[in-house]
């Protein structure tokens, strides 16, 4: 499974930087940028990201009180990393809990090395192919690959099979967000797709078309980056089957 992560970044260059260096690994999935500590603790509390990467550059100060804030609302902090171009905020940042410090220009080396070193404190265990449901005394076993797509009903969430039938569980749908494969996305409050089964993304009208099935999901701007990512990926992947298939007619 990927670790998750959020930048609070106001310098858009220094966002790009740092979603390059990330890229590299393929473990980090970024689910969201905001540009002050407002928006980000914002970020945090709805996501609640493994990671959160925070620039001390502009207004540290508000950094320092929103990790204070963070406190009264979670009881496990998520990693926080700080950047910054110069070493000032070293002291103030390891202080208040802080992870890492890494400083600008990034140094490709020291980022290797931080990573490593979070791989190691923090391991994702690999999700099962198989997830178990369970409903007081009753356990229904699903095979992950025969999932198209999860949908929340309120406090219940719904799951869509590939043979037609859908099946109840009585547990929200951010529950199964981070123990389902990785190739499942969160694009909706209200929906994860499994992206094996993506065959069409119209960005005009906020939809994705399945495999196998006559039917539309929505996205909503919120999760418009994980669709940029995927459709990256899936671009990716077309490009490796045509020069696949041009090395065996060869």
């Amino acid at each position: 499974m990927n670790y998750t992560y959020t930048i609070i970044d106001s310098d858009a260059v220094s966002n790009l930087q740092l979603h390059a260096f990330l890229d590299e690994y393929g473990d980090f999935e970024c689910i969201n940028t905001t540009t002050n500590p407002t928006d980000g603790l914002n970020d945090i509390l709805k996501y609640s990201p493994d990671i959160v990467f925070i620039n001390l550059n502009n207004d540290y100060s508000s950094v320092f009180l929103m990790v204070t804030e963070i406190h009264q609302y979670m009881s496990q902090l998520p990693i926080l990393i700080g950047i910054a171009s110069t070493k000032n905020y070293a002291y103030d940042a390891i202080k208040n809990g802080f992870f890492d410090y890494w400083l600008q220009p990034f140094n490709e080396f020291d980022i290797r090395k931080s990573l490593l070193k979070l791989q190691k404190r923090m391991p994702k265990e690999k999700a099962p192919a198989t997830l178990c449901l369970k409903s007081y005394n009753d356990f229904q076993y699903l095979n992950t690959n025969d999932i198209l797509y999860l949908k929340a009903d309120n406090n219940t969430t719904e799951f869509f099979m590939k043979d037609g039938t859908i099946i109840n569980a009585f547990k929200t749908l951010k529950t199964f967000e981070k123990t389902l494969p990785d190739n499942f996305m969160r694009i909706h409050q209200s929906y994860i797709v499994n992206t094996s089964y993506v065959s069409r993304i119209n960005f005009g009208k906020s939809i994705c078309a399945l495999k196998t099935v006559n039917e539309n999901i929505p996205f909503s701007k919120s999760y418009r980056e994980n669709m940029n990512n995927l459709k990256t990926i899936l671009s990716q992947l077309v490009h490796i089957l045509a020069e696949l298939g041009h090395i065996l007619k060869t």
